[in-house]
């Protein structure tokens, strides 16, 4: 799942390349990837981008006055191309969830949206204001919007029974960072993904934020001018736990450990974050005997 780093990477490719052009057909290939029907998504058609930003993990298109909003989900993508095909899409159930053509001073651009696997999360919104959008609506702060310090952290963490691994990942209480950035923070401050985030003192709670700036900074600057294709590849090449299971910690040495649920897993390390307790493979329990 693309996160806040490649998110912002996103968007910012896509307002260099598409501010100033012109939308010239936008083609849905999936009707349950659109989630709303007034404005209908042709009344973008003929109108002119004037801008791209990210909200969490939602990337916004402005195109005079109205908002052609996406969430990749899980395993959604961008492909981008300055050679574009016109052809008619049907309506089917592959990859390839809508198409948007744009004409520009260089000629016709193709922006596709594409969603691997069978279980579809893709979403795309047209709405005349970002925040109609119910998950924009309930996002929690940035971590790099200014208000974001370590007094509001402390708060957030202080007022939740919640494991700090869920708070992490619960876009209502911070926007933008999912399952595996929340693996790299948890590891880079320490902290087992079980840990209660009210449990966590000061000096403790310092380090976590410190963590989330760090790894996600170092994240954005990684991810920052690279086109779509690259970014995936980019992320990967960076992760020091997550989807490392099996594999030896770069800090320590010791096994990176995985917790599987039902439908994701989490990786840390076992000398690093959990004083060198194995954590129980099922959500039931939390450590082995």
């Amino acid at each position: 799942m693309p996160e806040l780093p490649e998110v912002a990477a996103l968007a910012d490719f896509l307002d260099e390349h598409l501010r100033g052009t012109v939308v010239t057909k936008i083609q849905i290939a999936s009707f349950a990837v659109l989630k709303t029907a007034d404005p209908p998504f042709s009344e973008l058609e003929g109108r002119t981008v004037t801008g791209v930003q990210r909200f969490g993990k939602f990337i916004s298109m402005e195109a005079d006055g109205l908002f052609f909003v996406f969430h990749l989900a899980r395993a959604g993508w961008v492909r981008f191309t300055d050679t574009p095909t016109e052809i008619q899409l049907k309506m089917g159930k592959g990859p390839l969830a809508a198409r948007l053509l744009f004409t520009g001073a260089s000629g016709l651009l193709g922006l596709d949206l594409t969603e691997a696997g069978t279980k579809k999360g893709l979403a795309v919104y047209v709405v005349r204001d970002p925040h109609d959008v119910p998950g924009i609506a309930t996002l929690g702060p940035d971590p790099f919007a200014p208000g974001f310090d370590v007094h509001t952290f402390a708060e957030i963490l202080g007022s939740s029974s919640q494991q700090v691994k869920g708070l992490l990942r619960s876009q209502a209480v911070i926007a933008g960072i999912g399952n595996a950035y929340s693996d790299e923070i948890l590891h880079a401050a320490r902290t087992s993904p079980f840990a209660i985030a009210k449990s966590l003192d000061r000096d403790a709670v310092q380090v976590l934020y410190d963590a989330i700036h760090s790894i996600l900074g170092t994240a954005l600057t990684e991810a920052q001018g690279k086109p779509p294709s690259q970014l995936k590849d980019t992320k990967r090449n960076h992760m020091r736990v997550h989807a490392r299971t099996g594999e030896a910690c770069p800090v320590c040495g010791d096994t990176v450990r995985e917790v599987s649920f039902a439908d994701t897993a989490l990786q840390y390390c076992p000398t690093c974050q959990t004083k060198g307790k194995i954590l129980a493979d099922r959500r039931t329990s939390r450590f082995l005997k």
